[in-house]
C-alpha cells in the first residue's frame, strides 16, 4: 500500500492542500494516517474517496450530498433505493437549471441584438433595470 503526503495527492488530483485538509476536517475523508513526525499519508483507498469526491461534485452534488453517497456507497446493494432518488432529485435540478440558462441565453441574445440595432447607444443597461421590483 502506497503512502502519499499531502502535496503530492494535491498535485495529483489537481486539488488544493486546503481542499484536502478541509475534506479531512468535515468528514468526507475520515482517518488519514500520519506518519511519526505527524505528516499525513495517504492510502490509495483515500486516493480514490477523493477521486469519488471529485467526480461527485463535477456532477453538481453538494458536499453534504456526497457525504450521503459515500455512506450509500460502504453498503450500495441496500442504498440502491436512496442512490437512485438522490441521483434523480439531482438529475430534476440539473433539468431545471438548463431550462433557466436556456431562458436566460434568449434574453442575452436579445439584449445584444437590441445594442447592435440601437443607432442611440446601447439598451442594455436599460432593459437591465427593467426587470428591478420598484
Amino acid at each position: 500500500m502506497a503512502a502519499n503526503t499531502i502535496g503530492e495527492v494535491a498535485r495529483q488530483l489537481a486539488m488544493s492542500v486546503d481542499t484536502l485538509r478541509y475534506y479531512e476536517k468535515i468528514g468526507l475523508l475520515p482517518g488519514v494516517s500520519r506518519n511519526a513526525s505527524g505528516i499525513r499519508q495517504y492510502s490509495d483507498k483515500d486516493i480514490s474517496r477523493l477521486k469519488f469526491i471529485k467526480r461527485a461534485q463535477q456532477m453538481n452534488f453538494t458536499l453534504a450530498e456526497i457525504g450521503d453517497l459515500l455512506t450509500m456507497r460502504e453498503d450500495p446493494q441496500h442504498a440502491r433505493d436512496e442512490v437512485r432518488q438522490l441521483t434523480a432529485n439531482k438529475l430534476t435540478e440539473v433539468k431545471n437549471r438548463l431550462t433557466e440558462l436556456g431562458t436566460l441565453r434568449r434574453e442575452l441574445t436579445l439584449l445584444v441584438n437590441l445594442c447592435r440595432a440601437s443607432e442611440a447607444g446601447c439598451p442594455i443597461i436599460e432593459k437591465m433595470g427593467e426587470g428591478e421590483n420598484g
